[in-house]
């Protein structure tokens, strides 16, 4: 039998591996061995006596271990969930955190899209004069165009007497070469009719 096949089988037998199963079974045979040894001297059965209640002593002792080490790691299992609990709050908190510090994000990126739209509006808006400045201009320019309108009536109303005047001398003209173009027997007929021309062209201008 190989070193691995006594391991393994002393495993198997030792159960956990603490040798409490090993403990158990030499008390066993140790107690038989005792009760069954009546012929045996009494410093030998006082021996095998003290033996067998040291080895009680190391059973008892393993129990003993056992059961703390099973309440130290139930103690343990108890706050590994209480520290799980509390974990799955945390990240439940951060989660919440998390999903508050996204709309505070998109809504201070709003904020600064709305400032610098306003930032222009109010560079553009100071780019131009203000209301009095304005209404002042336009009330000139009021004058102005009221000014142009009367110098555009006059100059109207000039042209339309140059036009008549003018009118006038070329229908004049025509008649006075109707007139030259008439016999010597007309001549103190047409002097009348362009002295009346004259005059009525005097009067005009």
């Amino acid at each position: 039998m190989g070193d691995e096949d006594v391991i393994r089988r002393r495993l198997l037998i030792d159960g956990d591996g603490t040798g409490d199963d090993r403990r158990l079974n030499v008390l066993l045979k140790t107690l038989i061995k005792w009760c069954n040894s009546a012929d045996e001297k009494p410093e030998e059965s006082k021996s095998t006596h003290d033996r067998m209640l040291a080895q009680l002593a190391q059973c008892e002792f393993a129990v003993t271990k056992s059961q703390l080490a099973s309440e130290m790691m139930s103690a343990e299992l108890n706050s590994y969930e209480a520290l799980s609990k509390v974990l799955e709050k945390g990240i439940e908190v951060a989660k919440d955190n998390i999903d508050k510090s996204k709309a505070d994000l998109a809504q201070a990126k709003t904020v600064r899209k709305n400032r610098t739209e306003y930032d222009v509006l109010a560079k553009v808006i100071s780019e131009q004069p203000d209301r009095k400045e304005t209404l002042e201009r336009l009330a000139t320019l009021k004058t102005e165009l009221n000014s142009l309108e009367t110098t555009k009536q006059q100059l109207e109303s000039r042209l339309a007497l140059r036009k008549k005047q003018f009118h006038v001398l070329v229908t004049s003209i025509h008649q006075l070469q109707a007139l030259l173009d008439e016999p010597d027997d007309m001549e103190s007929i047409s002097d009348d009719i362009e002295m009346k021309e004259v005059a009525n062209e005097s009067k005009v201008l």
